[in-house]
């Protein structure tokens, strides 16, 4: 059994309101509550601080809970929500990001299966392998390394794990990106880590790479990494973003 909850804010820097922006006839975050409601959870829920956003929530049967405007990011408000609504410490809660319309319901199953079957986890998350130089070179491409038992390493911006034989004359001359795999942000906790890590202080590796996951690592907490099995579709950050999952959801001609 396992339990999504979908933080949902309405002020965002590069796209306010994105939450609630239309989709094909639809609010973007009712595009992320259908594809969450087909995943198999025992609940689904919207967590935000901002009527707007619950009341369209509402408009779509959406169960919501309203939490405090302070909250620096979603991993605190779903915390707020596992504390208000007095979860056990060995449940399985998934964030599934309000700006993911196009997160495949078997991604978030598929993420919330890690934690029962890998009992070292805290925490479980999904990678894909990445698809050129570019985005081995692209600082907004989060990229992972596991061990051999797919535990995270390290988070980061930079271009890991970096091939010294094909970059014989520095960054510049890379031309080999494979291995490389990209972090996909889609997150299952353990309530009990969950409420661990909203009460921790951000360290230094988390602030200089401004990567919320590596607070996790610096206080020990162990990541479960998997290959998603099925590749998630863009988060939508920018309006050319917006517009790249308009057109591709009027490509595929379906509702959700």
């Amino acid at each position: 059994m396992f339990r999504v909850v979908i933080p949902a804010r309405f002020a965002s820097t590069r796209l306010p309101g994105k939450a609630l922006l239309p989709i094909g006839g639809k609010p973007m975050l009712q595009w992320v509550y259908e594809r969450a409601s087909s995943a198999g959870a025992h609940e689904v829920l919207v967590a935000t601080d901002d009527e707007r956003i619950a009341s369209a929530a509402r408009a779509f049967g959406a169960a919501v809970i309203m939490t405090a405007g302070t909250h620096s990011s979603g991993t605190d408000r779903i915390a707020e929500v596992a504390r208000s609504r007095q979860w056990a410490g060995h449940e399985v809660v998934v964030n599934v990001q309000g700006d993911e319309p196009l997160i495949p319901a078997a991604a978030i199953s598929q993420v919330a299966r890690l934690l029962p079957a890998h009992p070292a986890g805290d925490i479980a998350t999904l990678a894909t392998a990445l698809e050129s130089l570019e985005e081995l070179l692209d600082p907004n491409v989060v990229k992972v390394v596991t061990d051999t038992n797919g535990m995270a390493l390290y988070f980061s911006r930079a271009p890991i794990p970096w091939n010294s034989d094909s970059a014989p004359a520095g960054r510049a001359s890379q031309s080999n990106f494979a291995g490389a795999r990209r972090h996909r942000g889609i997150y299952a906790y353990r309530v009990a880590a969950l409420l661990r890590l909203a009460q921790l202080p951000r360290g230094m590796l988390e602030q200089r790479e401004k990567l919320e996951q590596l607070r996790a690592l610096e206080h020990g907490l162990r990541i479960y990494v998997e290959e998603a099995l099925e590749r998630p579709g863009p988060d939508v950050n920018t309006l050319a973003d917006l517009e790249r999952v308009r057109a591709q959801i009027a490509a595929a001609g379906h509702n959700g």
